[in-house]
């Protein structure tokens, strides 16, 4: 069985950064009036960092888009109170993953650091009578992002928001509606320089992750709500956009891996067609 990896499947994660964006001062008066600004926008995201980290896990509805077609959705849960997880349906056609279900969504979890996709099960190779199939982490953002995303808490919300403490210089882009709720709305761009551990999850040479990224800055948008929680998080790669709307927090059930004995592991193939790509 030949499988066609695409990068539009093979680790859609939502990214686990946020950014600073520039603050113009022209003389002393203005950079005054600027840093007091910043520090205001930062207390209020500080407080949204908090919220999100105190409740634990949230039902999201993500769309990313790649740059290179359709945008794939994502809806389902993430959860970042005990380790990095999500449980979520993907559109099968979107993620050009139509060989391997004939469903219209596909069922993704991350649990403990790898991919899992709910697939039909296929009659030869190493999906031959499994229900999932399996792609370590360390097969999209190679072994040390791999490590930095399960340390700095990988692509979930929190792990956005948590970001935010990097940010120099940050925007207020003032009030707007999203989702039938009033928000205010903050931007922010990280430099990969700026970024500690994460540089090494979208920045490593070789990684199917920063071939998807391009390795370079961030630009984060987050609307946040009157309860002191995000509404929606935008956050933009190189050519990919991920964008996160917020539908409830908390109260979710606990992600678990699927049973070994119905997965097929395809780590190690999908690296070596990652490494005759790059």
């Amino acid at each position: 069985m030949k499988l066609r990896y695409t990068a539009a499947w093979v680790g859609l994660t939502a990214a686990a950064m946020a950014a600073t964006s520039a603050c113009g001062a022209d003389g002393a008066r203005t950079a005054a009036e600027a840093v007091d600004n910043a520090d205001t926008i930062m207390a209020a995201l500080g407080r949204a960092t908090d919220r999100t980290e105190e409740l634990g896990s949230a039902e999201v509805r993500t769309t990313t888009d790649l740059g290179t077609g359709e945008p794939i959705s994502m809806d389902g849960t993430y959860s970042w109170g005990d380790g990095y997880a999500l449980d979520v349906e993907m559109d099968t056609e979107a993620a050009q993953m139509q060989q391997l279900t004939d469903s219209p969504t596909v069922r993704t979890l991350f649990v403990d650091g790898a991919y899992y996709y709910d697939v039909d099960p296929q009659p030869s190779g190493p999906l031959a009578g499994k229900e999932w199939m399996k792609i370590d982490g360390s097969a999209v953002f190679g072994e040390a992002g791999a490590d930095a995303l399960s340390s700095a808490g990988g692509g979930s919300p929190s792990a956005s928001m948590k970001s935010l403490k990097y940010a120099s210089d940050v925007e207020d882009l003032g009030k707007e509606s999203v989702n039938g709720k009033s928000t205010r709305h903050y931007r922010a761009v990280l430099d990969k320089d700026d970024m500690g551990k994460l540089k090494d999850v979208y920045g490593a040479e070789g990684s199917l992750a920063n071939s998807m990224t391009g390795g370079g800055s961030v630009t984060m948008d987050v609307w946040v709500g009157a309860d002191d929680l995000p509404v929606r998080l935008k956050q933009k790669i190189g050519s990919m956009t991920v964008t996160m709307d917020f539908d409830k927090f908390g109260a979710t059930e606990e992600i678990e891996a699927p049973p070994a004995a119905e997965t097929g592991d395809l780590t190690d193939v999908v690296k070596e067609a990652g490494g005759q790509a790059g």
